[in-house]
């Protein structure tokens, strides 16, 4: 398979960039809004450095629940945080994605914060298959639409979040 394109979304939240950066950065913060429309959080565990890492736990209809990795391999603060995203068990090993099997197991997640018109902060988010195989890649190009709706969805409860913080 030739090389994927990442998958890339944007939006401006009214708020500055370092309390965008902090909201992304502090486990009680992400506790609050990093989730899919209709489910919460139920664990979180972080150690924020280059190396270190961010596990969650969220849970949904019917008590589904899914875990989640994040691995952090830059931070440079205000600016930009990339990391190696995965499912993952309970205990932090590596999991599966529960509704696709064929997932990859990692992403290469970039989130940038730039200054935006209006004391606004832009949030960019590109995600990207990481040493997957072609079966992977191709189920990672085939989710884009359903990527979109699901950051969408947690784009508003970060809005909601931040209207919240920042009153």
């Amino acid at each position: 398979m030739t090389a994927l394109a990442p998958f890339v979304i944007s939006r401006v939240f009214r708020a500055p960039r370092q309390v965008l950066f902090e909201v992304y950065t502090k486990p009680e913060h992400l506790a609050q809004w990093l989730s899919p429309d209709g489910f919460h959080n139920i664990h979180t565990d972080m150690d924020f450095r280059v190396g270190g890492r961010y596990h969650y736990g969220i849970e949904g209809p019917n008590g589904m629940q899914m875990w989640g990795k994040q691995e952090y391999l830059e931070i440079v603060p205000g600016e930009r945080l990339v990391h190696l995203q995965s499912f993952s068990t309970p205990e932090g090993g590596l999991g599966a994605h529960p509704m696709a099997p064929t997932w990859p197991k990692y992403m290469h997640a970039t989130t940038t914060f730039e200054d935006a018109s209006d004391e606004g902060t832009r949030v960019t988010i590109s995600w990207v298959p990481h040493e997957s195989d072609d079966i992977g890649c191709q189920t990672f190009d085939m989710a884009r639409p359903g990527m979109e709706v699901g950051f969408s969805g947690t784009f508003v409860k970060l809005d909601a979040y931040l209207l919240k913080l920042l009153g």
